[in-house]
């Protein structure tokens, strides 16, 4: 499972034309869920997003979690972050998880993220539109596989 995460002022998505989720002042984050990802994947990914600190203290050192500044965020489901681009110019998305595989998964994740902070979303599978204000800008890719020591970064 990937997750882009993004820090933001406000965030906000629209689906077929149609106001979905948002989000103020905490995440903008892209989910991709990848074959062989399962329950355990999404919950830790959830865990490690809520507890990690990149938001600024008094100090202005990134020492704050998003628990820790009260707030949300907006999660979209994003197939194409399992872009294979390794031969030829058009990427295939083959190591995609099924939607039916992927869907439950993803709502495991927002559900586990629920568990500690509000999060708005999008709607899976739809064509959306992204309206966000990023914040430092301060972007990080997680990736489930980094967390469970199947692959290093």
């Amino acid at each position: 499972m990937i997750a882009v995460l993004q820090r933001v002022l406000r965030a906000a998505v629209t689906a077929d034309g149609v106001p979905a989720g948002r989000c103020g002042r905490g995440y903008m984050i892209l989910l991709g869920v990848l074959s062989g990802d399962g329950e355990k994947e999404a919950l830790l990914l959830a865990e490690k997003i809520a507890k990690l600190r990149i938001f600024t203290d008094e100090a202005g050192k990134m020492n704050l979690s998003v628990t820790d500044i009260g707030g949300g965020a907006l999660v979209v489901s994003n197939f194409t972050l399992a872009a294979n681009y390794s031969h030829g110019n058009r990427p295939n998305f083959l190591s995609a998880a099924a939607p039916g595989v992927a869907e439950p998964l993803y709502e495991s994740f927002v559900e586990a993220l629920r568990t500690h902070i509000p999060v708005g979303t999008g709607v899976f599978g739809a064509d959306m539109q992204i309206d966000m204000t990023a914040d430092g800008p301060v972007t990080i890719v997680l990736d489930s596989d980094v967390l469970t020591g199947g692959r290093t970064v």
